[in-house]
């Protein structure tokens, strides 16, 4: 099939979220201006530079609240927490997920221990195996198709990461015991259960 992407697909569900898997799960933790705390999973996230380190987290809100809680306390306080998602956790990050009013804690709804950051002041998530410190850099407007919503990307810069040592065998982080989640499509999800190595080659062959 071909789908002009801005025309019906014909199919039962839109394809578009299953044709970019995985996808990781930034667990962004976030406290407002006026001390609310905030945690919500963000589907569209990556690490987008190496130096200095970078994470990005897009959300898409629609009224009457189209600025989403996390990207708001993002913009006002200037901080978050990337806190990383694993397949232990699968239950409390969709449950962190559901919508909630702005002062309603998304830790007490998922039951999650909070843990204190060292550099910044939003809480991390206590069990999670890793997590970024981050501070805000900037956000990006993107065209939005929901009349009056937002698509807001928005950029941190990681200043102080968290790993547990569990998790780090001959210097190097064992993904494959932290099992992190990643999202599918629909309402489908998966964890690294498998690693394996390819070398860069040395010259073009």
């Amino acid at each position: 099939m071909f789908w002009k992407t801005n025309e019906a697909h014909g199919l039962a569900h839109n394809p578009f979220k299953s044709c970019v898997v995985p996808r990781p799960i930034g667990w962004i933790s976030s406290v407002s201006a006026d001390g609310h705390i905030n945690l919500a999973p963000y589907s569209f996230f990556n690490g987008v530079s190496g130096e200095p380190p970078m994470v990005m987290f897009s959300s898409t809100g629609s009224p009457p609240r189209a600025s989403k809680d996390t990207v708001s306390n993002v913009e006002e306080t200037g901080e978050f927490v990337c806190n990383m998602a694993t397949w232990e956790l699968r239950d409390q990050m969709n449950a962190s997920s559901a919508p909630a009013a702005a002062e309603v804690s998304e830790f007490e709804l998922a039951g999650l221990e909070l843990a204190p950051s060292e550099l910044v002041k939003p809480p991390r998530v206590k069990i999670a195996p890793i997590h970024m410190e981050c501070t805000y850099v900037d956000t990006m407007e993107l065209p939005c198709d929901t009349p009056g919503g937002r698509n807001a990307l928005v950029v941190g810069k990681v200043i102080g990461i968290h790993i547990n040592d569990t998790y780090i065998s001959d210097g190097i982080i064992d993904i494959t015991r932290i099992q992190p989640l990643a999202r599918m499509g629909y309402q489908d999800y998966t964890s690294v259960e498998r690693v394996f190595t390819l070398n860069r080659p040395t010259k073009a062959t």
